[in-house]
């Protein structure tokens, strides 16, 4: 892949082993509108079928991450829509989806506010770093919608039955010390410095194994929604398959011989 992808929706470059899309419709507070969702899906793939790429960053332009989308607008002119037509209209603006399916650690470098849609996307990825001034929150229930692009699911997921519900059914709007304090976002730095964050946690992740990454991350997210007996064989059988790789045997060899690990990814 280039270092730029010609996109009018996203810029893309990559550092290295780690990718960074970035949504760029700043004058929008990088609302997701049709062509950004066609963009981030195709991106998305070709990021996930590159094998030089072990981790993701996501980020936002200026000084948003992503507030909504432009679904609210163009709904109004679904209303005669069946269900299965406005299902598949509903899709042209999902992004969510594309995001939570890549193999490999995905960070949100959350360096404005994420609300709506924008909260659903930064939900999709693996590890979030928040902005001190950002805020929070799925408010689709204030305009007669529902959160549709996996809000009620992961946001249920990560901070718990109630505080989701809490933020659903009021739609309530947090900050990041209180999306911290809820385990909405994993670090809440200086906004300056949530880039900064974002890559020095990239570049712990690309010094291990690749295959690992894959697997550890595949472990948590499918196993949570297996009973722990059923988690436990797939953790199980996931380090089987592990042992069977040279990055494995490369990391015996590194740590007898007291050197850094070189991991191949095979």
């Amino acid at each position: 892949m280039g270092k730029l992808m010609p996109y009018q929706t996203l810029l893309y470059e990559k550092k290295d082993r780690v990718s960074v899309i970035t949504l760029n419709r700043p004058r929008a507070s990088n609302a997701i509108d049709a062509r950004m969702a066609v963009e981030l899906r195709e991106l998305c793939q070709k990021v996930g079928e590159d094998e030089g790429t072990a981790v993701l960053i996501l980020s936002g332009a200026s000084k948003a991450f992503c507030v909504r989308s432009e679904l609210d607008a163009a709904l109004r002119s679904a209303e005669n829509l069946s269900p299965a037509s406005l299902k598949e209209f509903l899709g042209q603006f999902s992004v969510a989806g594309a995001v939570a399916r890549l193999g490999f650690p995905v960070i949100a470098a959350l360096n404005g506010d994420a609300l709506d849609e924008g909260l659903e996307m930064a939900l999709a990825c693996d590890i979030r770093i928040a902005s001190a001034d950002a805020h929070f929150g799925l408010t689709h229930l204030s305009r007669g919608l529902l959160s549709w692009d996996g809000g009620t699911q992961r946001l249920s997921r990560l901070i718990g039955r109630a505080k989701a519900l809490e933020m659903l059914l009021t739609a309530e709007i947090i900050d990041s010390q209180e999306a911290y304090r809820v385990g909405l976002v994993n670090k809440v730095v200086p906004g300056e410095k949530v880039m900064r964050q974002a890559m020095e946690t990239a570049q712990r992740i690309v010094a291990l194994a690749p295959i690992g990454l894959k697997y550890a991350k595949e472990a948590i997210n499918s196993g949570l929604d297996l009973s722990l007996e059923q988690g436990l064989r797939l953790e199980a059988d996931l380090a089987i398959l592990l042992q069977t790789t040279e990055d494995r045997a490369e990391g015996i060899n590194a740590f007898l011989g007291k050197r850094s690990p070189r991991f191949k990814g095979r």
